[in-house]
C-alpha cells in the first residue's frame, strides 16, 4: 500500500500541470469514483422482478349435442361424448320403436355437433314407411326433406333415378346431413342443369 502511495506522489509531482489544474483533476477523479461506487452499490441491491408467463387455459371439447327425432322412444336433444356414433345417439333416446326403418342410416357413422338423426316411423300395420315413386308423386305436395327422404322418395323428383337417388343416400350416410340443398352439387352425377330441375322441391 505504501509503495502505491509513493508511486502516486512521484507521478503527481512530475505532472506538468499548474496547481489549479491539479486540483480540478483531483475533483473530477473524485466525482467519477463516487459516481461509479454509487451505481455499483445500487446495481447489487436492486431487486430483480421475475414475471411469470401467463398461462392460457384452453378448454377442450369433450361432448357433442345431437337432436334425435322420429321413431325413437324418447325424441329430444342429447349430449354425448365426442366421437360417439349414430347408434349411440339412438340408444340415448331409448332406441327405436318397433317397426322403425334404419336401413338408410349408417349406424356406425361418427356424429357431428349440432346435427339431427331422424328415424323413419313405421306405417300402419307395422311396415316401414316407404312409398313407391308413383305414390310419392301423388302424395308429396310440399318440399321433400333432403336429410330425411328415402331413396324411393328422392326418385319421385324429376331427373333423379334409382342410381342417383342411391348416390345421394350414400353421400348422406358417409358425410352426414346436407347443410344446404346446394350441397347436392357435391354428389357425383349432379350438375348445375340437373340440380336446377328439382332444387325448388327440396329443403334441408
Amino acid at each position: 500500500m505504501n509503495s502505491i502511495l509513493e508511486n502516486f506522489r512521484s507521478w503527481w509531482s512530475h505532472i506538468s500541470f499548474t496547481s489549479p489544474q491539479k486540483r480540478s483533476l483531483l475533483a473530477l477523479s473524485a466525482i467519477v469514483v463516487a459516481t461509479s461506487a454509487f451505481f455499483v452499490v445500487r446495481g447489487t441491491s436492486q431487486e430483480i422482478e421475475v414475471v411469470a408467463p401467463e398461462l392460457t387455459m384452453v378448454e377442450s371439447v369433450t361432448q357433442v349435442t345431437v337432436d334425435v327425432a322420429g321413431a325413437v322412444v324418447n325424441p329430444g336433444v342429447y349430449s354425448l361424448p365426442i366421437n360417439s356414433r349414430v347408434i349411440d345417439a339412438i340408444k340415448a333416446a331409448g332406441d327405436t320403436v318397433k317397426g322403425a326403418d334404419v336401413s338408410d342410416i349408417n349406424l356406425a357413422r361418427i356424429i357431428k355437433d349440432g346435427e339431427q338423426v331422424y328415424i323413419y316411423p313405421p306405417q300402419k300395420g307395422g311396415s316401414a314407411a316407404r312409398v313407391s315413386p308413383q305414390r310419392a308423386k301423388a302424395k308429396l305436395t310440399g318440399p321433400i326433406s333432403l336429410n330425411r327422404a328415402s331413396a324411393k322418395e328422392l326418385e319421385s323428383l324429376d331427373g333423379i333415378g334409382p342410381v342417383l337417388a342411391a348416390r345421394i343416400v350414400a353421400y348422406r350416410k358417409i358425410n352426414g346431413p346436407f347443410l344446404t340443398v346446394e350441397d347436392l352439387l357435391k354428389v357425383s352425377g349432379i350438375g348445375t342443369a340437373k340440380y336446377g330441375q328439382f332444387k325448388e322441391k327440396l329443403r334441408v
